[in-house]
């Protein structure tokens, strides 16, 4: 099955945008910056990876592409000036060129997957690889010509049913609002294949490493079922046994609109630890308990 006959199936993603890492370097200076083995690209595999501070804290969260045109990043609107302008500190004399490509490449999301296709590929000038953790999504990225054809989903309620299916699969997104706030692991980034432990030194590296050895994770992504009311993606919540944090994602999970499932990362231990709405400038709050219900992941992890 050719790529356009797939495009029937597929849904506009108007949240996320485009980074494209071009030049011989490309791959190596991502490899000094991002949690994952970009080395991993050369034999067509899509990654998961953190951009992270020095002190292992998450500014952005990349989906990366091997296109024939450079590396291209995948990742929400509103990190695309902040992660180019951070990113480009670091090129020094390293020759690669960091450029928003959401003027001229457009995303979006399949639906169904497609036997013997578990890795990137480009026909017709429109790239395809699986969605990491869902072989039955799949990414599309081209040209905005190439992508305008009949039958596309489009509108806040097919974007809204991709953000759904992300966070049943458990896969974390970090927007503006909840940059700088948490390590890879707080965000399950381990468990999805997210980090690499052996392809050496990036930025961040020693404080995810420490991390995972030490076993010292005292928060983690959960998925959960909100109760009734306005929730928006970075809000503090305490639940009513006691775990607090912040919601990372949102989606509605029912025709009513009502209902939300969400991502969240709380505290392992409803006693003590941080804050509910400690922020990277300090600042607390502390809702009223609320009675959210845990939904399973499709993976599992194990408390240190």
């Amino acid at each position: 099955m050719d790529n356009l006959n797939r495009l029937r199936d597929s849904t506009r993603l108007p949240h996320l945008g485009l980074i494209r890492f071009a030049g011989p370097d490309a791959a190596t200076f991502l490899q000094g910056q991002l949690s994952n083995d970009t080395r991993r690209l050369a034999a067509g595999q899509c990654l998961l990876a953190a951009w992270s501070t020095p002190q292992g804290r998450v500014l952005a969260v990349l989906t990366l592409l091997p296109h024939s045109s450079g590396i291209i990043a995948l990742l929400p609107k509103d990190l695309l000036v902040p992660t180019i302008e951070g990113l480009r500190k670091y090129v020094l004399r390293s020759k690669v060129r960091i450029e928003d490509l959401s003027g001229e490449f457009a995303v979006l999301g399949g639906w169904g997957g497609t036997a013997g296709s578990a890795g990137y590929s480009e026909i017709d000038d429109i790239g395809t690889a699986p969605v990491t953790g869902d072989p039955e999504r799949r990414w599309f990225i081209g040209s905005r010509t190439a992508l305008d054809r009949p039958g596309i989903a489009d509108g806040e309620t097919a974007a809204s049913a991709w953000r759904l299916a992300d966070i049943r699969a458990g896969l974390p997104q970090i927007y503006a609002v909840t940059r700088d706030l948490f390590v890879a692991q707080m965000l399950n980034l381990d468990l999805v294949d997210g980090i690499s432990f052996t392809k050496g030194c990036f930025t961040g590296q020693e404080i995810i490493a420490r991390t995972q050895h030490l076993g010292r994770i005292k928060r983690r992504m959960f998925r959960l079922r909100l109760p009734p009311g306005v929730w928006s993606v970075g809000q503090a919540v305490r639940l009513d046994d006691g775990r607090a944090g912040r919601l990372l994602e949102l989606g509605p999970a029912g025709e009513s609109g009502e209902a939300q499932e969400a991502l969240a990362v709380l505290n392992l231990d409803p006693v003590g630890g941080e804050p509910v709405g400690a922020t990277a400038h300090g600042e607390e709050l502390e809702p009223a308990a609320i009675a959210a219900v845990t939904l399973p992941l499709p993976y599992v992890w194990r408390a240190a």
